[in-house]
């Protein structure tokens, strides 16, 4: 059986303590990743909230758009002028 001396508990305590210090550098790093990972997250949102935005608005105007009748008589206008006619 082997003889546990105070050299070889200092030794694989030595180990441990390199083992944990590596693992603390991991999770430090995997840490900062997830911050990265959270900020381009909300830009994405950010973005896309934009785009809603724009939407609605450009949706807003089509509807006004359309509720002037003069304004629809000469879109009709337009389009049929470019259709075919059989």
């Amino acid at each position: 059986m082997v003889e546990v001396t105070q050299e070889l508990m200092y030794e694989l305590l030595k180990k441990i303590q390199a083992e944990q210090s590596s693992t603390k550098d991991e999770i430090r790093e995997m840490k900062a990743e997830m911050n990265a990972f959270r900020t381009g997250l909300v830009a994405v949102h950010r973005d896309l909230l934009n785009i809603h935005t724009t939407l609605m608005r450009h949706e807003e105007r089509l509807e006004r758009i359309e509720r002037r009748p003069e304004l629809r008589e000469l879109a009709e206008a337009a389009q049929t002028k470019y259709e075919p006619h059989p």
